[in-house]
């Protein structure tokens, strides 16, 4: 009897015990990955052959972290950082004493070309590299 007594007694603690709580649910948050960087006009990173009016031609490679490197026809190539300000694209070498230099820049066109031109006026035509190749090989 005693045994029984005890079952019982053990069974009301037990169902006098309250269920523990459910946790919340809670909603998962998985972080937007942010989104690349593009040049003012929407142009994405990548390699790009300028011209400029004098005819001649340097290769810009835009970085998607913001860096960027300019090779000339001479094969110097120069590094520094660029943003976008006020609806222009900016650029600013790493050496020491540089200033920025911002572009506003037209819609690219079909071949993703485009033309910017610089505060102080100058005008370049800006074309996708894998583009320029293709009118090299089509001459």
């Amino acid at each position: 009897m005693k045994k029984a007594v005890f079952l019982i007694t053990v069974g009301a603690l037990a169902a006098c015990q309250q269920e523990p709580a459910e946790a919340p649910a809670t909603e998962e948050t998985v972080a937007a990955e942010p989104a690349e960087m593009t040049v003012a006009n929407g142009s994405p990173p990548g390699t790009y052959t300028v011209t400029m009016a004098d005819g001649s031609t340097g290769t810009s490679t835009i970085n998607g972290d913001g860096t960027y490197v300019d090779t000339g026809a001479d094969g110097t190539a120069e590094e520094g950082t660029w943003q976008v300000i006020d609806g222009k694209t900016c650029f600013k070498l790493n050496a020491e004493g540089s200033t920025q230099m911002c572009w506003t820049e037209s819609a690219p066109g079909e071949d993703g070309s485009f033309t910017a031109t610089s505060d102080a006026g100058e005008v370049v035509t800006v074309t996708p590299a894998a583009a320029a190749e293709g009118e090299a090989a089509a001459e």
